[in-house]
């Protein structure tokens, strides 16, 4: 991602702390339609492989080892259109990846942030196969590989004299205080990244590469030993979907509409291109040209503010002083009554639209005789300086996003929101 697109990692992936079970009737299940295609993947919001997410999106994506018929298919991954690459953890990897490397031979390990956890792991390359699609190999991330169990001493020699601060904000606690370890932390198996660039750090390719998030060669089992390098954007985490022969341009999030109380599990689809197959046209949508760092304008309550959709983040996240938050978890709102309002968004393309919303009580939604209910429409947090479209956002309503450089004929090399 390039570095001015930070801000879309720090909220890309924020998981309740609440519980979702309960003894209720709940909402059921809601099952949208599926259409057939190779370019299809099935996504489905649910409490995911550790029961502990809420509003997450999860599919499965079968990695091979390149040039081998050794492949595995693993679900339980989030699908998160706020970053860019897969990220795995390394339990759940059976097969041979090999790593990636500098010209000295040392492994290429990145840090990456998002918004309650940072990834740490080595960069590997994966022969990756999104629906059924062809396979293409990419570099992809692992997490918690037990070579590199943990990132750099805050105190090794990156972090002192006139190095840039962004090297070592992956070494210290102040901005994301927990490496992600295990599954629960992330509450997924792995984060398949689909935004609307390709590479996650264009900075990080020039020296001294310090962009954010970072890339670090370091000797194998040695994390101590790891130093900050540029990292050239083919050895990067990379969206997978560019390297799709055909279907490269973008994808679609299908979900469907569900009750304001919410629902236990909720089907839908992501459709990999747009106007590439005859079940991923644009039809009707507006489109939403971005600006370089992927943001469009949203006008909440007379103030604008940089705004994002992004499936990765689990409620609409925004700055409104006037709602309560929850006294037993302050990342979401609690208000009295369920709170309506409406927002618009402006691309820069000057196309605008006007959303409509509504925020209900979080305690409530998550209360145990909800039923376990873990898909909401309505359920919303306080963000300082920004807009977060997270997942409530798209239940009810095709979401396509377009990557920059990918369309011409729709938006030149702008990045792009349509629905």
């Amino acid at each position: 991602m390039k570095r001015q697109n930070l801000l879309l990692l720090l909220v890309a992936l924020v998981f309740s702390a609440c519980g979702t079970s309960g003894s209720g009737e709940g909402g059921g299940s809601v099952v949208g339609p599926t259409p057939p295609g190779a370019n299809v993947m099935q996504l489905t919001v649910n409490s995911g492989p550790t029961g502990n997410s809420v509003n997450s999106p999860f599919t499965s994506v079968t990695i091979c080892a390149p040039g081998t018929s050794q492949c595995q298919t693993i679900d339980g991954i989030v699908v998160d259109t706020g970053s860019y690459g897969l990220r795995l953890f390394a339990s759940q990897i059976s097969v041979n990846l090999p790593p990636e490397t500098t010209s000295s031979g040392e492994t290429i390990v990145e840090c990456a942030y998002f918004g309650s956890f940072t990834t740490w792991g080595p960069m590997k390359t994966a022969a990756v196969i999104l629906g059924k699609e062809p396979a293409v190999n990419v570099p992809i991330q692992v997490m918690n590989d037990p070579n590199f169990p943990a990132p750099p001493s805050p105190t090794s020699s990156e972090c002192s004299g006139s190095s840039p601060p962004q090297v070592c904000q992956c070494l210290q606690s102040a901005l994301n205080p927990t490496i992600a370890n295990s599954p629960q932390i992330v509450g997924a198996n792995g984060i398949l990244g689909v935004g609307v660039f390709q590479n996650d750090c264009p900075a990080c390719a020039s020296p001294p590469g310090s962009g954010n998030p970072g890339y670090y060669a370091c000797p194998s089992g040695n994390a101590s030993a790891c130093s900050v390098v540029p990292v050239a954007a083919n050895e990067q985490a990379e969206n997978p979907v560019v390297s799709l022969p055909a279907d490269n341009n973008g994808v679609v999030i299908n979900l469907p509409s569900i009750p304001a109380d919410g629902a236990q599990s909720v089907t839908g689809s992501m459709l990999l291109g747009i106007n590439t197959q005859s079940n991923n046209g644009l039809g009707s949508a507006a489109v939403y040209t971005l600006d370089s760092s992927g943001m469009l304008t949203t006008t909440f309550n007379g103030q604008n503010y940089p705004g994002f959709l992004d499936t990765g983040s689990n409620a609409l996240f925004f700055p409104d002083p006037s709602l309560a938050t929850c006294p037993s978890d302050p990342g979401f709102y609690c208000p009295s009554s369920t709170y309506q309002a409406s927002a618009i968004n402006t691309g820069f393309n000057n196309q605008s639209g006007t959303v409509t919303f509504q925020i209900a009580n979080a305690q409530t939604l998550f209360a145990a005789n909800n039923g376990g209910n873990t898909a909401f429409n309505d359920l919303g947090g306080p963000l300082s300086g920004m807009f977060d479209w997270g997942l409530p956002f798209f239940f009810g309503r095709p979401v396509f996003f377009g990557i920059a450089g990918q369309n011409p004929s729709i938006s030149g090399n702008s990045p792009f929101y349509a629905y």
